[in-house]
């Protein structure tokens, strides 16, 4: 990953209706829901919604898929995964041992 594809799944992430359809993705990760599911979850027009999603799919951060007449969208977790990496990549300076605590936490869903 590079700096701008970076900034752009962080600022995908910085707005609150966006991060809410991300972090209900990742729960219901492998099968993912309906675009207008998750309108009515997030109690957000559908096109709203359909605008929010474009800008997390260009990001990186989610991915679909058009099942019948639905369009089907999961949280893209090799995106999530790349910018985590991205993120610590130089952690500690080389010292492993510090960054460890940060591995511990992510390592149980991952």
């Amino acid at each position: 990953m590079d700096n701008e594809s970076a900034i752009a799944a962080l600022g995908a992430l910085a707005q609150g209706t966006r991060l809410d359809v991300f972090r209900l993705l990742v729960q219901h990760e492998p099968n993912g829901v309906a675009a207008g599911e998750i309108a009515r979850q997030l109690d957000v027009p559908q096109n709203t919604m359909s605008a929010h999603l474009g800008i997390l799919a260009r990001a990186g951060l989610v991915r679909f898929e058009r099942q019948s007449r639905s369009i089907i969208y999961r949280a893209d977790l090799d995106g999530l995964r790349a910018l985590t990496l991205f993120l610590v990549k130089d952690c500690c300076a080389g010292n492993a041992e510090l960054c460890a605590p940060l591995v511990a936490e992510l390592a149980p869903c991952c």
